[in-house]
């Protein structure tokens, strides 16, 4: 669609206003009641099946939708860059023709304006509003957060030493924030987090270096808020990502995956923000930005404060610019580094209550299943049969090794760790309690136990449904059973017992192993645990 010739012009706010007005009437004609939903910088009109989104001919420090050409110019990267998460909710650029019935969709007179079209989702759809309605579920975002690491896997990497990603623009633009923030609501109330920002960003600069020349600098979303992500079918998907400033999307995959991780904290839901994170980080296995994701986490705080302060309040049921600014102070403080390893057969339950305690507490859990073929270069559901066998000995010290070196690194990086894994030998664990001790982090073995009739029925449903990385049947088993090494009178000093055949008292758990201090549960780590 090429551009009018008045294009280049700037577009009169009062005459656009009127044109959607006038849209707005046109499209009621044929749909009945359109809704408008207007924000600083847009306009959309709800008509049918369809969405049109238009753009406002704003200048503003970081845009310019000033005129038709420019409009048409960002129209055409919101379509392009959106269409690589949703596809089937974004469909065209197209043009508003000014007839002699005014302005149309349809018309065939000359081009005055372009919109975004977009499929309509339904009501109430929005991962913000699923979340109020208490629709929003662990699982749905545990597999958003596995879909989002395809999605960063896939996408377009920022050449090293460039513009984007780099020590100066990640300090940048948290102090920018800051500032921002500090000039609405006083610089006394953000003078703890800008000390704190100069002193990370003096210790983290040749991370951040490492991690741009690594390839982990990529085009992401850059606005992954929870009004940004909706259920589109039994799935959730993230839409409205940033096209009018490339320094806003071109950054590390772990700076987008913090926006959604922090938004979900700041409305107290530590549990969903975890399984959001558990299923980024199982799908990529990017373990190695995770000293960088605190730092984040604090930005987007600032970031969604100042948002809020600018929109004059929050939405309706999301948090204010002081919940924000609270959240932030509260992840500056220092963790508490804290090791729980596992110990039991395979399908005596460990998976399923580390992924109940790693929602809990805001832990990083690895996994040995899951690990183990990540480092044959394979996924979590791959069979690997025609793998060659990647459970010998040497293959079994080999991922014992990686997933020591993976728990060493995010306990330096200032978070809780559950590996999840069999323990069957006694050198393993005993491995892990030095690695607990050199980090200075607290110690604890999960013991599942479960009857052997209940094991092998629990594997032979598992292998049925084909949906865990466990590639273990009856045989592997009882070759494991018949060798295992039982926990030691000293052992047991740090073990917490558990039937996974009963009813299991998680908050117990959870307790001994994190022992919270005072009355909200806080734990490892600053923010309150759900509920």
């Amino acid at each position: 669609m090429s551009a009018p010739p008045h294009a280049d012009a700037p577009t009169d706010p009062a005459a656009a206003a009127a044109r959607v007005a006038a849209l707005r009437q046109r499209l009621q004609a044929r749909h009945g009641e359109v809704p408008l939903i207007e924000t600083h910088i847009s306009w959309v009109l709800l008509a049918g099946e369809h969405a049109y989104k238009l753009k406002k001919p704003v200048r503003l420090p970081f845009l310019d939708f000033s005129t038709l050409a420019q409009r048409q110019r960002f129209c055409a990267e919101e379509l392009r860059l959106n269409r690589r998460l949703a596809p089937g909710l974004y469909l065209a650029v197209v043009p508003v023709h000014e007839g002699t019935g005014g302005p149309s969709l349809h018309g065939r007179g000359p081009v005055v304006e372009v919109a975004l079209k977009m499929r309509r989702f339904a009501p109430r759809a929005l991962a913000s509003e699923c979340l109020a309605d208490g629709r929003l579920e662990a699982a749905a975002l545990a597999a958003f957060g596995r879909r989002l690491a395809g999605f960063h896997a896939r996408a377009a990497v920022a050449p090293a030493g460039g513009p984007f990603g780099g020590p100066e623009r990640v300090r940048d633009d948290a102090l920018q924030a800051v500032d921002r923030l500090a000039a609405h609501i006083g610089p006394a109330s953000c003078a703890p987090l800008r000390a704190w920002f100069e002193a990370r960003a003096a210790a983290l600069a040749p991370r951040w270096q490492a991690r741009q020349a690594a390839g982990r600098v990529r085009e992401c979303h850059g606005d992954l808020h929870l009004d940004n992500v909706v259920m589109l079918g039994d799935g959730l998907t993230a839409f409205d990502g940033l096209e009018f400033d490339p320094a806003l999307r071109w950054i590390d995959a772990v700076n987008d995956a913090a926006f959604l991780l922090m938004d979900l904290l700041a409305h107290g839901r530590r549990d969903l923000g975890f399984a959001f994170l558990d299923g980024w980080l199982e799908a990529g296995g990017d373990h190695d930005g995770l000293d960088l994701l605190r730092g984040y986490l604090v930005y987007r705080a600032v970031v969604r404060a100042l948002v809020t302060v600018l929109r004059g309040g929050p939405a309706t049921g999301a948090p204010t610019a002081d919940g924000y600014l609270a959240l932030a102070g509260r992840l500056t403080a220092p963790p508490t580094p804290a090791l729980l390893i596992t110990h039991g057969l395979p399908a005596s339950g460990k998976t399923r209550l580390t992924q109940a305690l790693l929602e809990r507490a805001g832990a990083i859990r690895l996994r040995s299943d899951v690990e183990r073929k990540r480092l044959a270069g394979l996924s979590a559901l791959a069979d690997t049969r025609s793998q060659g066998d990647l459970y010998t000995a040497a293959a079994t010290d080999a991922t014992y090794a990686h997933l020591a070196a993976t728990a060493r690194q995010v306990l330096a990086a200032g978070w809780p760790v559950i590996v999840d894994a069999a323990f069957l030998r006694r050198s393993q664990r005993e491995a892990f309690r030095a690695l607990a001790a050199e980090a200075g982090a607290s110690f604890a073995i999960l013991d599942c136990q479960a009857p052997m009739t209940v094991l092998r029925q629990r594997i032979a449903e598992r292998r049925a449904r084909a949906d865990d990385a466990s590639e273990a049947d009856e045989s592997a088993l009882a070759l494991l059973a018949a060798n295992q090494e039982p926990l030691t009178g000293d052992e047991q000093a740090h073990a917490i017992g558990v039937r996974t055949d009963e009813t299991v008292d998680l908050a117990g758990v959870f307790s001994r192993w994190l022992r919270p201090a005072g009355d909200d549960g806080a734990a490892a780590w600053p923010p309150a645990p759900p509920g």
